[in-house]
C-alpha cells in the first residue's frame, strides 16, 4: 500500500536553534520576510534577539503582532494586506497556533488570491505557495509540522479546517528554550492537545506504519514528561522531550489527519472561546471510551506507550487503564469539564445540533474508528457537560 509522507523540507531542532533564523531564510530564498508573531512574545521579548539577527543579515523584516487567539477570517484578511502592501516574499509564524495558523493562511491566500473560506475542508488545498517557516513557542500544537489550519469564520462561528500541501510549512525551528516561560495552564493544554494527536493518529482510519512510529514516540516522550514540565516550568530535560514530543505528534497527525475528539472539539472553542487543546481534553476520556472497542489494539498501544499498562496486560485490560488514565490524568492537571469553565449551559444545550453539523461537517469523525451518528455525537456532547460517563 502506497503511503504519501508529508514533511517540511528541513527541522532544525534543538535549544538554541532559533539562532539559524537568518541563515534559513537565506536558504529559502526570503529577502522581504513577513514575520507574523504572537503579540505577548513580543512583549516579552522573546524574538528581540531573532528579530535584530534578521535585520542584521540585511533581510527587510516586516513585524505584524495583530494576531488573536483563535484567528479569524477578518484577522488573517489584516496580514494578507500588509503581505501584498510591502511585497513580502515570504512568511514566518512565530508563536503558539494561532500565531502559525495566521502565517499560514496568510502565506496560502497572498499567494493565491483566493478567499478563506473557499479553502475549508472537503477541499483539499494542494498548491505552490510563497515559503513559510514556523518557530512554535508552545510544546502542543504541532502545527509547526501539518499540513493543516484552523481559522474561524467571523459571521458563522464556524471552525473551518483547511487541509492540503499549502498550510504545510517549508521549515521549520523548533527550540525548546522558547517554552520555558509558558505558564501551568498553557504547558498543560498545549501538551494535551499533542496528546490527542498521537492518540488519533495512532487509531486513525488512515493510520500508516510511519505516523504509528511517531505517535507512539511521541506518547512515551508526553507520557514520562507533561506532568513534570506542567509542575516544574524550569526542568529543561522535560520541556525538551515535551517539544520533541509534541512535534513528533504532529508528523504523525498530519500524515494521517484527526478524529472524533478534534470534530467535536472544534465547535466547542468556536461557540464558547475554549482554548483548543483544553477542549479536546475536556472531551477526550469520553471519546475514547466510546471509541475503544472498534480500535483496541491501538488504544492498548497507546496505555503501553504512555506508561500506564505493560506487556503482560491484555489489550482489554490497557484499554480500560488508558480511559481511566485520562481521566485521572485531567483531575490532576485540573481540567474542567464545560459546566465547571463556566460555559452557558442553556446556550450550550440550544446549540447542540449546529456543534453536531459542524463537527460532522469538517470531516474529522469520519476518521474515528466508530463513527457517530448527529444524534449521537449530541448525546456525547451531553455527557460531556458534567464529566459523565458512558452507561455500562
Amino acid at each position: 500500500m502506497l503511503n504519501r509522507v508529508l514533511t517540511p523540507r528541513e527541522l532544525l531542532i534543538g535549544g538554541g536553534s532559533l539562532a539559524q533564523l537568518p541563515a534559513l531564510l537565506g536558504r529559502l530564498g526570503m529577502a522581504r520576510p513577513f514575520l507574523v508573531i504572537d503579540p505577548t512574545i513580543l512583549r516579552l521579548g522573546l524574538a528581540d534577539g531573532a528579530i535584530a539577527a534578521v535585520r542584521e543579515a540585511g533581510l527587510d523584516l516586516e513585524v505584524f503582532s495583530d494576531v488573536v487567539e483563535d484567528p479569524t477570517d477578518e484577522s488573517v484578511d489584516r496580514a494578507v494586506a500588509r503581505i501584498r502592501e510591502g511585497g513580502r516574499d515570504g512568511v514566518i509564524g512565530f508563536g503558539g497556533g494561532s500565531a502559525i495558523d495566521t502565517a499560514k493562511a496568510a502565506a496560502i491566500i497572498a499567494s493565491t488570491g483566493e478567499k478563506v473560506h473557499a479553502l475549508k475542508v472537503p477541499r483539499i488545498v494542494d498548491l505552490p505557495t510563497m515559503p513559510m517557516v514556523a518557530i512554535p513557542t508552545t510544546a502542543g500544537t504541532g502545527s509547526e509540522v501539518t499540513r493543516a489550519c484552523v481559522i474561524t469564520d467571523t459571521a458563522g462561528q464556524e471552525k473551518m479546517l483547511i487541509l492540503g500541501t499549502a498550510a504545510l510549512p517549508a521549515a521549520a525551528i523548533v527550540d525548546y528554550e522558547l517554552t520555558l516561560s509558558c505558564p501551568f495552564r498553557v504547558t498543560v493544554d498545549t501538551g494535551l492537545d499533542a496528546l490527542t494527536h498521537a492518540l488519533e493518529a495512532l487509531i486513525n482510519k488512515n493510520r500508516n506504519p510511519h505516523a504509528e512510529a511517531f505517535a507512539l514516540s511521541a506518547l512515551k516522550l508526553i507520557g514520562a514528561n507533561l506532568e513534570t514540565a506542567s509542575l516544574e516550568p524550569g526542568n529543561r530535560a522535560a520541556r525538551e522531550a515535551m517539544m520533541l514530543g509534541a512535534t513528533h505528534a504532529g508528523l504523525a497527525v498530519s500524515n494521517t489527519s484527526t478524529a472524533l475528539v478534534h470534530g467535536l472539539s472544534r465547535p466547542i472553542g468556536a461557540f464558547f472561546h475554549v482554548p483548543h487543546g483544553l477542549s479536546n481534553a475536556m472531551l477526550l476520556p469520553l471519546v475514547t471510551e466510546y471509541s475503544l472497542d472498534a480500535a483496541l489494539p491501538g488504544y492498548a498501544a497507546a496505555a503501553r506507550a504512555l506508561g500506564w499498562a505493560d506487556g503482560t496486560t491484555s489489550d482489554a485490560e490497557a484499554g480500560r487503564a488508558l480511559v481511566e488514565g485520562f481521566v485521572g490524568l485531567n483531575a490532576r492537571l485540573k481540567v474542567p469539564t464545560p459546566k465547571a469553565y463556566g460555559i452557558d449551559e442553556a446556550a450550550y444545550r440550544r446549540l447542540l445540533p449546529e456543534m453536531a453539523r459542524q463537527a460532522l461537517a469538517s470531516g474529522t469523525p469520519l476518521n474515528n474508528p466508530r463513527v457517530p451518528s448527529e444524534t449521537e455525537i449530541i448525546a456525547l456532547y451531553e455527557t460531556a457537560w458534567d464529566g459523565g460517563r458512558l452507561a455500562a
